[in-house]
């Protein structure tokens, strides 16, 4: 059995037991549309090989590496100002 590192920073992510909240996000919704449908093993299970392979993704790029991916396909919006307008005459009012 590994050893689970337990958060010592303010910015590291929220823990539910011994997981963090991305890695339980998907047995979690699995675990709720599954008792909607009436498949709650199935799609929990579904959920379970979904966190493997998703722990095997994150633990092989470095921190941020999603979002990136996720703002680089368009899902998520640009913060603040890309560029200056190079056309106007006076930068501050």
């Amino acid at each position: 059995m590994q050893q689970v590192k337990i958060p010592s920073r303010i910015d590291d992510p929220p823990h539910l037991l011994m997981w963090s909240l991305d890695e339980m996000a998907p047995i979690l919704i699995g675990l709720t549309f599954g008792i909607f449908i009436g498949q709650a093993l199935i799609l929990t299970i579904a959920g379970l090989v979904l966190t493997n392979f998703y722990r095997r993704f994150r633990d092989n790029n470095p921190d941020g590496y999603m979002l990136h991916m996720l703002y680089n396909a368009g899902f998520l919006p640009p913060k603040g100002k890309l560029m200056i307008n190079p056309y106007i005459k006076r930068f501050f009012p």
